[in-house]
């Protein structure tokens, strides 16, 4: 099937050794056993300022801040695959991957259509399913498919490590992974054997008097 397949892993976690780190190694051993190439990136420490709708990148190709955003533009465009992890912050998902995570779709131009993504989200106790919620919209708005597991991709845990007593959201992130390989590596037959869908022009419509 030719060249190796690519997962970029982004992790909103500020802990180096949170539970999104334990799902993502988790999901890395799965990864590795099926030779696909794979790369983690702690976010949740890093600056990383929001989008101001300046629409510079709509010129240039690229965000107007030229910070790690840019940089993780270009890893994405390479990539087969994207993992987004964040713990819940008030039922919500962490701000700075928020704000990379805007800035990164919204001022890359290349076609996302068939990579495929999935979300993983740690936290004590509520949450979950409003933050990956969130942050499947990033791939649905783009023509991704999303990969899915058992259940929804849920961790459960307060201090680092403390995933580990989760049994079962341990087996979801390995099933996480498995499911993810199969799909990646069927869209690139498929590409391959079928070729890519139909497209048709764009169409924008705005709700407004």
């Amino acid at each position: 099937m030719g060249d190796a397949i690519k997962v970029l892993m982004l992790n909103g976690s500020p802990r180096e050794s949170g539970n999104i780190a334990l799902a993502f190694h988790e999901m890395e051993k799965v990864f590795e056993d099926s030779g696909v190439e794979y790369e983690n990136i702690l976010l949740g420490r890093t600056d990383i300022r929001g989008c101001i709708a300046c629409e510079a990148c709509r010129k240039n190709g690229k965000c107007v801040f030229n910070d790690i955003v840019n940089e993780l533009s270009a890893k994405f465009e390479e990539a087969d695959g994207l993992v987004i992890g964040s713990p819940v912050y008030y039922g919500s998902a962490n701000g700075t991957l928020m704000s990379a995570l805007q800035r990164m779709f919204y001022s890359t131009h290349f076609d996302k259509s068939l990579k495929v993504g999935a979300s993983v989200v740690s936290a004590r106790r509520s949450g979950c399913t409003a933050t990956f919620d969130e942050l499947n919209k990033f791939f649905t708005l783009s023509n991704m498919p999303v990969a899915t597991s058992q259940y929804w991709n849920n961790i459960y845990g307060w201090e680092p490590g403390e995933g580990k007593v989760d049994d079962e959201g341990m087996q979801v992130m390995r099933v996480l992974a498995r499911n993810m390989v199969f799909l990646m590596k069927s869209i690139k037959l498929g590409k391959q054997e079928i070729g890519l869908p139909g497209t048709e022009p764009r169409v924008w419509t705005n709700f407004i008097r």
